[in-house]
């Protein structure tokens, strides 16, 4: 698997005093897709560096807000509390929707359940629903797999379903290491970006499956790794991915936020699993 630094950093060297070097730091469903932009970005712009590294939406605003980070990378916008910190510091974000993705929910290929309803799928979240013999007929505990509070993804999951996660969730650093538990849990349920999935369909889904989901409404069940159901908003978890960008650093970063921008920007998205912008 190609590791793209992942969990702790990613640069395209340089001295780390030069002032073309951007330091983009958050969300840990973006990290591969912003690296390999990145790092196409500087065979197309050699003169410009970008350091990435992942933590979460959360810490990438905080990063942000301390004058660690140039560009935090959220899956999440920006809550009350970090609105009104940025104010009281005086420092001004442009905001750019750079991509968009979706919430993929999945269990091992030993679990004989294909789809679920929001309405199952909040009561399984929550600890209503405390064993798979509800649904499946076989009588399993189930276990939760999701990320930290600090997570966009997490703060996604709860605010699109209006739930609160149970406490017996086991917290968990990335997807990575969600899919990992997953495909050693036979009774264990969990979610991941689904471009996560789907950039890497043939090294992780050898034990996993990707639940359709059914919301209140819809007739039909539908899979976040149809790219027409996610492109035209016929599956529920689908989200925007945004970049927040220091005003002060917006002359530095405006060459890798046109590239993101571009026909070659929109194309690695694509190729990656996520879904650019419509125009």
């Amino acid at each position: 698997m190609r590791l793209l630094f992942l969990i702790l950093c990613f640069v395209l060297y340089s001295c780390s005093q030069d002032k073309h070097t951007l330091k983009i730091k958050g969300s840990d469903t973006e990290v591969n897709l912003v690296a390999e932009l990145a790092e196409n970005f500087h065979h197309f712009s050699p003169k410009n560096y970008i350091s990435i590294s992942g933590g979460g939406s959360g810490l990438g605003i905080a990063s942000l807000l301390n004058g660690q980070a140039d560009i935090a990378n959220s899956s999440r916008e920006l809550n009350d509390i970090e609105k009104k910190l940025f104010t009281q510091k005086n420092i001004a974000l442009d905001t750019f929707v750079f991509a968009e993705d979706a919430i993929a929910f999945v269990v091992s290929r030993e679990l004989p359940l294909d789809s679920v309803t929001t309405d199952q799928l909040s009561e399984i979240l929550t600890g209503q629903m405390t064993n798979w013999n509800t649904l499946t007929g076989k009588p399993m505990k189930i276990n939760i797999y999701g990320r930290q509070s600090n997570s966009g993804t997490y703060e996604f999951v709860m605010k699109k379903l209006k739930i609160q996660f149970s406490r017996n969730a086991k917290e968990m650093n990335g997807n990575a290491q969600i899919l990992e538990a997953i495909k050693a849990d036979p009774s264990g349920i969990g979610y991941v970006g689904a471009g996560y999935v789907l950039s890497n369909r043939n090294k992780t889904n050898e034990n996993i499956k990707v639940l359709k989901i059914s919301a209140p409404g819809d007739q039909m069940a539908y899979s976040p790794l149809d790219s027409n159901a996610v492109f035209e908003h016929s599956y529920y978890f689908r989200r925007h991915l945004f970049q927040f960008i220091r005003r002060s650093s917006k002359e530095a970063a405006a060459p890798f936020i046109a590239y993101e921008k571009g026909q070659e920007g929109s194309l690695i998205i694509r190729q990656s699993g996520y879904y650019p912008v419509k125009k």
